[in-house]
């Protein structure tokens, strides 16, 4: 099964075959999971509405069409799921610009080995970019996080988010922007 493609994979699955499925989720867990810890900011939110997306997807299976890939299909899911957590939670009046667990950081940057001076000043780092991030409005956010630490294409983040190419590139442009007015009002320096 390893030499199947995704959409292989999915009509397999759509054929009963359990295995198929299970690959699929291998392949794409930990891309949907950052995605998910990228729009959301908790390890815990992430790791939930991960695992709803892939049960979204196990019950659509025989809807997938194939007229986008397999990843698009999966991130897509994967957003709607955190705008449906973040929904939720905004109801609730939860606060996550204020919620500093310090698991975040692993999004941002690698574990430093370095002098505890240097992790002390990129954990302040990460800190300043990790809440610069968490304030940009919802759609500029989640098009920042597929596009910088996804490393999605333009045209996947269009397809993913069914919007035009020119609004992914507007959007990435003005929350690019907009981060670096956060950034240079800070007494953090960052590079």
């Amino acid at each position: 099964m390893l030499n199947l493609t995704d959409e292989e994979l999915v009509e397999k699955a759509v054929g009963s075959d359990p295995e198929a499925f299970g690959e699929i989720v291998r392949r794409w867990e930990r891309k949907i999971f950052a995605l998910c810890f990228g729009m959301l900011g908790r390890e815990d939110d992430a790791r939930d509405a991960c695992q709803e997306t892939f049960i979204a997807a196990y019950r659509n299976l025989s809807r997938f069409r194939g007229e986008a890939k397999v990843s698009s299909w999966l991130h897509r899911i994967a957003v709607n799921q955190c705008l449906t957590t973040k929904r939720r939670q905004k109801t609730r009046s939860e606060d996550f610009l204020n919620d500093d667990d310090g698991s975040e950081e692993r999004a941002f940057v690698a574990a430093p080995h370095h002098s505890p001076a240097i992790r002390a000043e990129v954990s302040e780092r990460t800190a300043v970019v990790r809440q610069a991030v968490k304030a940009l409005p919802a759609d500029l956010r989640e098009v920042i996080v597929m596009k910088e630490f996804e490393e999605m294409t333009f045209q996947e983040i269009s397809d993913t988010l069914e919007i035009p190419l020119s609004t992914v590139k507007s959007r990435l442009y003005t929350a690019l922007k907009q981060l670096r007015m956060k950034l240079e009002r800070t007494p953090v320096e960052i590079l």
